[in-house]
């Protein structure tokens, strides 16, 4: 009798270990995926800051010179205080932007750790 509940503990051993290697390899492509998926975003993103960034600071700074040449007669030192006072606060509102941003974090494998929780959830509800 003993015998035969051998190869039905081996087999539920081996069947139980095949779950848990097939949750772990689907969790981990999960991750995989979550990591590919950012980097997508990440680099589209840096891409779009760089390219903003360029042409604003181009269209201020012809827009400074504009003024400064439009007032040159009358105002030229108010037209470049005034230029350089919105560059400064322009820059200063955009730290803040990427201050705020930072400490916010990144939501990476936020996925990934919703479904662990979920299947640890479904575990102890099975016990």
């Amino acid at each position: 009798m003993s015998d035969t509940r051998k190869p039905r503990l081996a087999d539920s051993l081996r069947g139980f270990l095949d779950a848990g290697l097939a949750t772990a390899q689907t969790r981990l492509e999960l991750l995989s995926v979550e990591v590919q998926e950012e980097k997508l975003r990440l680099s589209g993103l840096i891409l779009n800051v760089v390219l903003c960034a360029l042409l604003l600071g181009f269209g201020a700074v012809f827009l400074a010179l504009f003024l400064t040449v439009l007032f040159w007669e009358g105002h030229r030192l108010l037209a470049l205080g005034l230029a350089t006072l919105a560059f400064l606060g322009g820059g200063l509102f955009a730290a803040g932007n990427a201050a705020r941003e930072l400490k916010r974090g990144s939501r990476l494998f936020a996925a990934s750790l919703a479904e662990l929780a979920r299947d640890r959830e479904a575990l102890r509800r099975k016990e």
